[in-house]
């Protein structure tokens, strides 16, 4: 999920955050022919070597919990208040779903306040959120600078606040004032999507990317993937198609039936910043005659909400997605909490990146790591 009004990544900040990762992604050359076929076709045999054992590593369901299982002991008698970007948006929703149940096993009181995706409703809800003075606020999914009066208000109240996807970047913030922010790492969510991209294809495939570069962070994921791909010779940029998130249920359609109209068989794959590309995709590539199962085969890297579940699971125009792990993340939240309250630092936690397929789903619309409620209710209870 991205916050529909964008966060503000300074432009040295996107400039090294791409240089490290072009940095990481140098060293293979060759001359594949971007027409052909087959492992040699890569051109880059160890990238594809890595990208292989990458994917297989991020698709495996049997991790145990690499999370915290030290910390403060619950602390009593406190109170939340989680403003939403809009409960529309099923990764907001999915994280205030975490952030109750979290709250219930700890003994706190949650309300949610809907700030409807406009910014005067957003404003609007956390200022209520302020007046009501909760223990905590958690901003939820959207950029915190948008709001810089009520955040100065919360601060002069002493109310720390914690973010899910408020800033681009997991960790505390001090400009905006967080005490941290809860998020996958952006470099690793574009790795695995272009890793999934190049080892799947074994090294040759002809890729869209969807992305809005109007936001900052959804910008630098889209370069970043990009980057990757690159590192492939056989794997070729087709088109990079800027369609903003707010005009993507109007606009994909269209896109999408104009590229098919321009690539036919070349396009054999597609990336996006977020899965609802594909779920708008879904009649241009259904009226085209295109198979569910595809080509192209589709993997979204950002959110892997329910509805993309239920594509991938279905095999109807998504293959493969980098979901964030909505629940835990609001369990997360509630600890971080705990830890602010107990004058503890921020647990440094970022969940590992996971792809998830109708392979290692097995039916489920969500994604999360195994152990983490349990590991949480040890640390507040004992």
């Amino acid at each position: 999920m991205y916050p529909k009004y964008p966060n503000r990544r300074t432009p040295l900040a996107a400039a090294a955050l791409l240089a490290a990762a072009g940095a990481a992604l140098a060293g293979c050359g060759g001359g594949g022919s971007p027409n052909a076929t087959g492992p040699s076709a890569a051109g880059c045999p160890a990238v594809l070597r890595e990208a292989t054992a990458a994917v297989r590593r991020a698709e495996s369901t049997d991790g145990t919990w690499n999370g915290p299982t030290t910390g403060p002991r619950a602390v009593p008698g406190k109170s939340l208040v989680y403003v939403a970007q809009t409960m529309t948006n099923p990764g907001v929703a999915g994280v205030a779903k975490g952030v109750r149940e979290a709250a219930q096993a700890i003994g706190w009181n949650v309300r949610v306040i809907d700030g409807e995706g406009t910014p005067a409703g957003i404003q609007a809800a956390l200022a209520q959120a302020v007046t009501l003075r909760p223990s905590g606020i958690v901003i939820g999914g959207f950029d915190p600078r948008l709001t810089s009066q009520q955040v100065a208000r919360a601060g002069a109240a002493g109310i720390p606040l914690i973010g899910w996807h408020a800033v681009s970047s997991p960790g505390p913030s001090t400009d905006p004032p967080l005490f941290t922010n809860v998020t996958t790492k952006v470099e690793e969510v574009a790795k695995a999507s272009a890793d999934w991209v190049i080892a799947r294809s074994e090294g040759a495939a002809g890729v869209v990317v969807f992305t809005d570069d109007s936001i900052p962070f959804a910008g630098t994921k889209s370069k970043l993937i990009e980057q990757r791909l690159a590192a492939c010779p056989g794997v070729r940029l087709l088109a990079h198609k800027n369609i903003p998130i707010p005009d993507a249920s109007r606009r994909t359609p269209q896109e999408v039936a104009s590229l098919l109209s321009r690539f036919r068989k070349q396009w054999t794959y597609s990336v996006a910043i977020n899965d609802l590309y594909f779920d708008d995709a879904a009649p241009a590539f259904r009226a085209a005659g295109k198979p569910g199962a595809g080509p192209p085969f589709n993997i979204g890297a950002g959110d892997g909400d329910p509805s993309a579940f239920r594509r991938i699971n279905s095999e109807q125009f998504q293959a493969a997605t980098v979901p964030e792990p909505l629940s835990q993340q609001g369990w997360q939240i509630v600890d971080e909490f705990n830890r602010a309250f107990a004058g503890q630092p921020a647990s440094g936690y970022v969940a590992p990146v996971h792809i998830a397929t109708a392979e290692n789903s097995a039916g489920a619309t969500s994604w999360d790591p195994k152990g983490y409620q349990a590991a949480y209710e040890k640390i507040w209870h004992g």
